[in-house]
């Protein structure tokens, strides 16, 4: 009797240790659907436990004698009925109730159409609990959706706002270099002006002592305009930095640097950002290859301040 009802427990949809337990803890469906309504919010681990207490695990509540005369019990405390001292007994050391009361009421068997009844109102209570749970998951999954979500757009926001930053940055570094380029051009006109100007004074000088005649003097030249205005004057030793244009295969690099870097130094740098070694620096005007035996030679030392044009090869 008790494999069938446990087999019908088992159709039910319940676990295969708590369908055991029930049958083994009352000895019949009835009581095995009493008992798993009264555990069912309790984990299994719990119930082990309280069952792990009892003297006897294995000890069953025994059912009427035969003879016995028809009657039974009531507990004050939860208004349920047994139909004997046992299993009143029973009831009491599972749930800790002591306030019993006799009854002349007599617990009728259920018929199987009752039986059938409650198996369907337990099946429903099931579905129901089990529906919940699904109600319960989806709302779950929902709001660790609407998390993620958040987090990605934080996240992306973040990254936006980083890539912004850097553009107007890049931005600003490019007009910076190309105001600092346009200005180092003029300097360079200015200075082969000046050049060109000293170098025809020189020649008419010599020309003049030839013939044995007074050069004729020639008003100074007027300072060369540049798109950045007048170009003052500034002792050598004035400048801590230069700005050197490097000129490689890959392209053209500019960089300040202090004018105390050494020659070795600027070749390091530029291998890095080039990506190839350099052996050569090379100044177009006034001509010049700087080598392995120049490393040493600090910006200063060579001349190259406050701006050179420079071929790294």
């Amino acid at each position: 009797m008790a494999s069938s009802d446990l087999s019908v427990l088992l159709s039910m949809g319940f676990a295969q240790e708590r369908a055991e337990l029930a049958v083994k803890n009352t000895g019949g469906l009835h009581g095995a659907i009493e008992w798993l309504e009264q555990n069912q919010d309790k984990s299994l681990e719990e119930i082990q436990a309280a069952f792990s207490h009892e003297n006897d695990p294995n000890a069953e509540p025994p059912a009427l004698q035969p003879g016995e005369a028809a009657k039974s019990l009531v507990c004050n405390e939860c208004g349920k009925r047994f139909r004997s001292q046992a299993q009143a007994e029973f009831h009491a050391s599972k749930t800790e109730h002591v306030d019993f009361a006799e009854s002349t009421e007599e617990i009728v068997p259920l018929t199987e159409e009752e039986k059938k009844a409650r198996l369907e109102e337990l099946r429903l209570k099931l579905a129901e609990k089990r529906a919940g749970l699904s109600e319960q998951d989806k709302e779950d999954k929902k709001r660790n959706e609407a998390i993620r979500r958040k987090s990605t757009k934080e996240t992306q926001d973040i990254k936006e706002d980083l890539r912004k930053k850097e553009q107007l940055k890049e931005a600003a570094a490019k007009r910076r270099e190309k105001q600092e380029e346009i200005a180092a051009k003029d300097r360079i006109k200015a200075k082969i002006a000046a050049d060109k100007e000293a170098r025809r004074l020189k020649t008419e000088k010599e020309k003049a002592e030839r013939e044995g005649r007074v050069p004729e003097s020639v008003p100074a030249a007027a300072p060369v305009p540049t798109s950045s205005g007048p170009v003052a004057s500034k002792p050598a030793s004035a400048y801590t930095e230069t700005r050197l244009r490097l000129q490689t295969s890959s392209g053209t690099i500019q960089k300040s640097f202090s004018v105390d870097t050494t020659l070795f130094e600027v070749a390091a740098a530029v291998s890095q950002d080039a990506g190839t070694e350099v052996q050569t620096l090379t100044q177009n005007y006034p001509k010049k290859v700087y080598d392995h035996t120049d490393w040493g030679l600090t910006l200063k030392e060579a001349g190259l301040i406050p701006s050179a044009v420079l071929i790294a090869r």
